[in-house]
Formats: C-alpha cells, sequence, structure tokens
C-alpha cells in the first residue's frame, strides 16, 4: 500500500516540473530597407524543409537540373551532415528512454565455502536467476527536460542538414551559371579573335600596297595575342570551376566534364514584388537556431532539477540456491519490492555550476538566434538591393554594347575608305570588346544574385507562393 501512495503521489508532483517556460526571444526588425511595398516583418515560426522546393526548375535549365539533383545525391558534406543528423536522432532516443521503465534479467552460479545443507564451512554452488525492473518517478520534470531537449536539438539537426543541401544546391546553380557565362565569354573572344585575325591580314596587305605602316601592323598584331591571351585566361578560368562542380557532386575532377553551351543563359527568374517576411521562416538556419534556443532552455530546467530528490520504484524477483534439484522451487523464491528516494546534501557546488552552465549556454544560443536572423535579413536586403542594381546595370551595358557595335562598324568602314587610321580602329575595337565582356559578366552576376536571394529566402519558392 506504501508503495501505491508513493506512486500515485508521484503522479501528482509530475505536473510540477522545474525550469523556465520557453519563450522565443525577440528579434529588433520591422521592415525591410530595400522593398518598401513589403509586408511588416512579422516574427519568424520555423517551419518544416520542403523537401520538394525544387527552386532551381525555375531557370528552365534541364542541365541544370541534373547537376542540382545529382549533388543531392552524392555530395560527400551533405552526407557529413546527413550522418549528424541521425547521430542527433540517436542521442534523442537516448534522452527519451529515461522517461520509461526497465526491466533487467540477471543469472549466475558460485562455488565456495557457506552455510548451506553442508554445514559450515562446507563447499557448495549457489545460483541465482532473476528479474529487476524500476522506474524514477520525474516528479520534478528532470527526464522530460531531458527528453525534450534531445528532441528539440535533434529538430535542429534537421534544419542543419535542410541549409546544408540548400547551399549546396545554391553553389552548383551558382558554378554552373558561371561556367555558362564563361562558354558565352570563350565564343566571343573566340570570335574576336578571328576577327582580328582577319585584320591583321588585311592590315599586312595595306602594308604591302603602301597604305598602311610598319606600326599599323605591329598594333594589329598586339591586338590579336592580348585577345588570344584572354581566351586561353577564360579557358583556364572555365576549368577550375569545372573541378569545383565535379568535386561537388562527388566526383573527381577527372571522371567529370561539362560541355560548352551555345550563348549565355538569359532567363533569371522574377521573385515575387511583394515577397512577404514569412519566407524567411523557412530558412532553415533560422529555424536551427529557435530549436537549439528552446533545447537549451529545457537544459536549464533538467539542471534545475537536480536541486530536488529523486524517487525510484524498485522491484526484484527470482530463485536462489544451491540445491540444483530443489533451485526453482517455491522455497528458493526471494523478492523485493518498494521506493527509493536519494538527494544529494553535499556536492561541492557541482549542481550550482551546471545550472550556472545551462543558463549561459541558453544565452549564447538566444544571442546566436538574434544574429542569424539579423545575418538572414542582411542578406536579403543585399541580394534585393543587388539585383536592382545590376538590371539597371545591365540595361546601360546592353546601350552600351549597341553604341559601340555601331561605332566599330562605321570606324573599320572608314579605315578601309582610308579616311581614319588604325589606331583609332583598335581604340574602338578595344571598347566593343570591353562592353561586350562587361555585359556578359553583368548577366552572370544578375544569375547568381538571383540564387543568392533565393537562398537567402530559405530556397522552395515559385511564383504562385508571391
Amino acid at each position: 500500500m506504501n508503495a501505491i501512495r508513493i506512486t500515485l503521489l508521484a503522479s501528482i508532483l509530475a505536473g510540477c516540473a522545474a525550469g523556465p517556460a520557453y519563450r522565443r526571444p525577440d528579434v529588433p526588425v520591422t521592415t525591410y530597407k530595400e522593398m518598401a511595398a513589403l509586408p511588416a516583418w512579422k516574427y519568424a515560426e520555423p517551419a518544416e524543409p520542403d523537401p520538394q522546393g525544387r527552386w532551381w526548375l525555375a531557370y528552365g535549365d534541364a542541365r541544370l537540373s541534373e547537376l542540382v539533383e545529382e549533388a543531392g545525391r552524392a555530395n560527400d558534406g551533405l552526407r557529413i551532415s546527413e550522418a549528424r543528423y541521425r547521430q542527433a536522432l540517436a542521442l534523442a532516443d537516448v534522452a527519451r528512454a529515461g522517461l520509461f521503465p526497465f526491466l533487467d534479467l540477471s543469472a549466475g552460479a558460485k562455488r565456495g565455502t557457506g552455510n548451506g545443507t553442508g554445514g559450515a564451512g562446507s563447499i557448495a554452488t549457489s545460483r541465482r536467476v532473476g528479474f529487476e525492473a524500476g522506474w524514477e518517478a520525474d516528479v520534478w520534470g528532470r527526464a522530460r527536460q531531458q527528453a525534450a531537449s534531445g528532441r528539440l536539438l535533434a529538430a535542429a539537426a534537421a534544419a542543419d542538414l535542410a541549409a546544408a543541401r540548400l547551399a549546396v544546391q545554391a553553389t552548383v546553380a551558382q558554378l554552373y551559371f558561371q561556367i555558362r557565362i564563361l562558354d558565352a565569354q570563350q565564343g566571343l573572344l573566340d570570335g574576336t579573335v578571328q576577327a582580328y585575325e582577319r585584320s591583321l591580314q588585311l592590315t599586312q596587305q595595306r602594308q604591302r600596297f603602301g597604305v598602311a605602316t610598319s606600326a599599323d601592323v605591329a598594333q594589329a598584331q598586339a591586338q590579336l595575342k592580348s585577345t588570344q591571351a584572354l581566351a586561353v585566361d577564360n579557358h583556364v578560368q572555365r576549368s577550375q570551376l569545372e573541378h569545383a562542380l565535379a568535386v561537388l557532386l562527388g566526383r573527381a575532377p577527372a571522371a567529370f566534364a561539362l560541355a560548352p553551351a551555345a550563348g549565355a543563359p538569359v532567363k533569371v527568374p522574377v521573385v515575387p514584388a511583394g515577397v512577404p517576411s514569412r519566407l524567411l521562416e523557412r530558412r532553415p538556419d533560422v529555424a536551427a537556431a529557435e530549436r537549439r534556443v528552446a533545447g537549451a532552455n529545457a537544459a536549464v530546467g533538467a539542471a534545475q532539477a537536480a536541486y530536488f530528490p529523486d524517487l525510484t520504484l524498485s522491484a526484484a524477483g527470482g530463485f536462489q540456491g544451491t540445491d540444483a534439484a530443489q533451485w526453482l522451487t517455491v522455497p528458493n523464491r526471494v523478492w523485493a519490492l518498494g521506493p527509493a528516494l536519494a538527494v544529494a546534501l553535499f556536492d561541492g557546488g557541482a549542481r550550482r555550476a551546471q545550472t550556472a552552465g545551462a543558463v549561459a549556454a541558453y544565452d549564447a544560443t538566444v544571442a546566436g538566434y538574434r544574429q542569424t536572423v539579423l545575418d538572414s535579413v542582411q542578406e536579403v536586403e543585399d541580394a534585393l538591393v543587388l539585383l536592382a542594381g545590376l538590371e539597371r546595370e545591365s540595361d546601360l551595358l546592353d546601350a552600351a554594347v549597341q553604341a559601340a557595335r555601331t561605332s566599330e562598324r562605321q570606324m573599320l568602314d572608314r579605315y578601309q575608305a582610308g579616311t581614319a587610321d588604325y589606331l583609332s580602329v583598335v581604340t574602338v575595337q578595344a571598347t566593343a570588346l570591353a562592353a561586350e565582356r562587361s555585359a556578359l559578366a553583368a548577366q552572370g552576376r544578375r544569375l547568381a544574385a538571383s540564387v543568392g536571394l533565393i537562398k537567402a529566402l530559405g530556397g522552395g519558392w515559385n511564383t504562385r507562393q508571391g
């Protein structure tokens, strides 16, 4: 009856868990600076990552989709994050096991002197088999807080895995677009080299007729060689980016090759003009930081519960005897049942230090959460202003390219007519080449910035979510 009363008391007191109630930390963010039309910021509530959010489809490039999905399967960095997630799940299961009773089976035999049936000092064999069960009544919530902390840290590890996956996807896309821009640059440089070769031949012919000077020929040769050097440098850059992309795919560089593409990618998906702040709630790093705050809060409760007594209910039973024939009989049956109450009276300040450490860890996670939110907002702001600036820059560079091409054609006509010197031709050709390369570079930066904005928003959005 006493054990029953204690069990009922433990059940009643189970709601008296130690530890502070959890409250999500506030963050000092109200609106976006770079997009005044956005709705007001609301405090982020982390959502589950969307594994089907294939944002890269918005670019309409089948080869890009293949590479991103391959990286998701084969990237070794993701395998590390996935293993850490499984480790966190296992640790959460270990913590949760403390909520349940335990049951042990033991058996053994000893031979030695004793006071058994053979008399004092006789040698006999003692055999024992039995079960032992026990349960720690979690009166103050220590086990529950530990289980909650383990569960929350596992959720943070899941968000870390999603963040790692998003980072790999974004890096693959950005490398791919850089390579495609370099392909377009290579096409431009190769075409320019061919044009300069024709210009050199024309200048040499004009020299033979006494129309051009040796200085004009030297200038044409210098222009050709410098452009060929640019083409070589462009090829080197492409090879290095291709190597980096191969490693992201879990391959050796020698086992991967990306065939050159004709023309630059031109499709830059339009992010919905009214991007709501709820998209930031899907950022996995924000979710991971918030879950770590909640887990640290639960750890504080577990540390504070150590000040209170531990109540354990246990039961044991079995058979023990020296007579093998009568071993498993009622006279040899043994059993024990009862509660145990334990409290540390002096521990040299260990519990106080553990509690202080848990509080410090909680404070650190709160600061980390706020910093993560601020960093995420900064990334969105930076991406928004960068995309807007690059769009204007691309329009200006496109106009500059058209003007430079017109000037180049006109100057070539004047040169062939003998009304302009070759230095003027070289000048306008260099201007046209620089303008075209700058326009391609700006296009690449726009693509990279659009990927950066998608990553900053947590990935997985589409135009219907705007």
